[in-house]
């Protein structure tokens, strides 16, 4: 499991020109599903996402989390994280993981960033062709993968 976090000031998703998620001042998190992916892997990454300290303390040093700077969290499937691009000029999405494993991934991942965070987080809508907004903060952008965790 990829996941791009971006801290944002603001970001929203919009399908076919409606807004359907929002958020000011928090995270913008992008995030890629394979087929190896498992519980495991959502808990890990989701307590990476709620803990990792890239908002600034009162000394403007990186120093607070998402749940410590009261931030809100906007996640977004995103299959193109795992492109292949070794061969060729065309992107292979073999490792992507398909609908019927990426879905239920997916909503648990929500569930469980959810949870960790102690409040709902606001989404994207898998598979819909979205148009994402974001300003990044700083700009701090993240890149972790839960199969890279030595």
């Amino acid at each position: 499991m990829i996941a791009v976090l971006q801290r944002v000031s603001e970001a929203s998703v919009s399908i076919s020109g409606t807004v359907t998620g929002k958020i000011s001042s928090g995270l913008l998190v992008l995030l890629g599903i394979e087929d190896a992916d498992d519980e495991e892997d959502i808990l890990w990454v989701s307590r990476k996402i709620v803990q990792m300290r890239i908002f600034p303390d009162e000394n403007g040093v990186m120093n607070r989390s998402i749940t410590d700077a009261n931030g809100e969290i906007l996640l977004i499937s995103q299959f193109t994280l795992h492109a292949s691009t070794k061969k060729g000029n065309r992107p292979s999405y073999i490792k992507a993981a398909k609908p019927e494993i990426a879905i239920p991934l997916y909503g648990q991942t929500i569930q469980q960033i959810s949870a960790d965070l102690g409040r709902s987080i606001k989404t994207g809508e898998f598979g819909a062709n979205m148009q994402v907004a974001l300003v990044n903060d700083g700009p701090v952008t993240i890149i972790i993968d839960s199969k890279n965790k030595v």
